[in-house]
């Protein structure tokens, strides 16, 4: 029997992730493959190198994959990817020494498809700080609880509401009335 949680549209299969506990790499990878459009996009509201967004991709997933037994509560394992894929990326951008561009440059995405339908808007959130582009980007584009992000960023979950409304407000301020609820 397989069980599912649902939540904010995200979907985790228990089986896969107590497979993958238990050593099953083709579990592993199948949770992987999920969750590779989403780790893409974390990724890239760090790093602005196509070349750096994969290598904290494939970083973020063997780490994920060698202390897979450190998961507490499977149903979190999004959340656990996604604070290891972060620290991947800051490690990235700490070796490299070289501040990343507040509006990143476009990345050809290898493969990898943004469902960002309006391009003004996607313009408007790369005008945004990074801080509260990533929250906007997890919360809208990837369907994270505030909780969620919170753990995922390591932050208090009101600081996370707060950057929502900041972010919301000067997406507004951008792009003007026409997008106002």
């Amino acid at each position: 029997m397989e069980i599912t949680i649902e939540g904010r549209g995200a979907s985790l299969e228990f089986t896969e992730v107590t497979l993958a506990k238990k050593g099953s790499k083709e579990a592993f990878a199948s949770i992987i493959r999920k969750n590779e459009k989403t780790m893409y996009r974390v990724a890239k509201n760090y790093l602005s190198r196509n070349e750096d967004i994969l290598d904290a991709m494939s970083a973020a997933t063997l780490k994920a994959f060698e202390k897979i037994n450190t998961l507490n509560k499977e149903g979190y394992f999004k959340t656990w990817l996604i604070r290891i894929l972060i620290n991947e990326c800051l490690m990235i951008i700490r070796k490299s020494n070289n501040e990343v561009l507040e509006n990143d440059e476009l990345v050809l995405n290898k493969g990898y498809k943004d469902s960002y339908e309006n391009i003004d808007l996607k313009r408007a959130l790369e005008l945004l700080p990074k801080s509260i582009r990533i929250i906007l980007t997890l919360y809208y584009y990837e369907d994270f609880s505030v909780k969620d992000i919170a753990g995922a960023l390591d932050m208090n979950e009101n600081t996370v509401k707060t950057k929502l409304k900041r972010g919301r407000e000067k997406l507004y301020s951008i792009l003007g009335e026409d997008y106002h609820e």
